[in-house]
């Protein structure tokens, strides 16, 4: 089995996008943390045949839908979450127009895009952690691409 220390040097970064791209910049260092000692404390009985990056997303996408819930729960309405999301995003400096587009976007959109494009996952293994069919991801990602890129473009 590898060091656990190449595990998180090698999926680090797009695990972060992924966590980024769920909640925004601000908390996305805390769900990255979350994930690597949930994943340090399962890994020794990681399956070796196991998909590492499928693997270290899928528990991601958990760590980053529990945050989401406990912030629901403090948050009452729905723009509140966008545009704190959207302030977090300018603070860091990231692309704040595309954030916003992504944050946009309706879930299962925004989940196929955060998946497969940040976190690197195929339709069938994004397909997954969201439910589905590898199919229908591919489609909630394309339909995603096509309101992005309307959005970004000013055709909307």
């Amino acid at each position: 089995m590898r060091p656990f220390e190449e595990i998180v040097r090698e999926h680090g970064a797009s695990v972060l996008s992924v966590c980024r791209a769920l909640v925004g910049t601000a908390d996305a260092e805390d769900a990255w943390a979350e994930t690597f000692l949930a994943a340090l404390r399962a890994y020794p009985s990681l399956r070796p045949d196991s998909s590492i990056r499928g693997w270290l997303v899928t528990i991601a996408h958990n760590k980053c839908m529990d945050l989401l819930r406990s912030r629901s729960r403090r948050i009452a309405n729905e723009t509140e979450l966008t545009e704190d999301a959207g302030m977090q995003t300018r603070a860091a400096g990231s692309d704040l127009d595309l954030w916003k587009s992504i944050a946009g976007l309706p879930e299962r959109q925004r989940l196929a895009i955060v998946h497969h494009y940040f976190g690197g996952l195929s339709h069938a293994a994004t397909a997954a952690i969201i439910g589905g069919s590898p199919e229908s991801v591919r489609k909630a990602s394309s339909d995603g691409l096509f309101s992005l890129r309307s959005k970004i473009t000013g055709g909307d």
